[in-house]
């Protein structure tokens, strides 16, 4: 099912969006699915998780941000993406999210009810002013 929505499941809760369109003979993909866009595909899981991290494969600085989370108690999810993928983010969903600077390039970038934090320094900024934590609670994403 997961493959059929163009996520795969990876070790460590690390998922990865296939962002390529699907192709029109696919007979297993979902229909629902077939006109969902790149854009429309962050857009919705953005909207769909309280704490998510959009990174490049293989980056160290996503595993720091996933441990300073897991460390207050809160496990995000990863969406993984390959270069190309990172390269193919249109202008307008970057505008959108973050005043016109990059969703998510340089990766990491997360996203915490559906605001971009931004990357790792802005994430321990956050922390370290005191603010994540009430933030994370804000929007559901820890209990405290």
């Amino acid at each position: 099912m997961m493959q059929e929505l163009g996520l795969e499941r990876f070790s460590n809760d690390v998922v990865r969006l296939d962002l390529t369109p699907p192709s029109q003979s696919s007979s297993t993909s979902l229909s629902i699915d077939e006109e969902e866009s790149p854009e429309a595909k962050i857009r919705r899981l953005i909207s769909e998780h309280p704490v998510i991290i959009f990174s490049r494969s293989s980056c160290c600085m996503c595993h720091v941000m996933k441990r300073l989370l897991a460390t207050i108690g809160v496990i995000p999810t990863v969406i993984e993406l390959d270069d190309h993928e990172v390269s193919s983010l249109p202008t307008a969903l970057e505008e959108e999210y973050s005043g016109g600077g990059s969703v998510v390039a340089p990766p990491p970038a997360v996203f915490i009810g559906r605001e971009c934090v931004g990357g790792l320094e802005s994430l321990v900024a956050l922390h370290l002013s005191g603010h994540l934590v009430p933030k994370l609670v804000q929007v559901g994403a820890l209990w405290v």
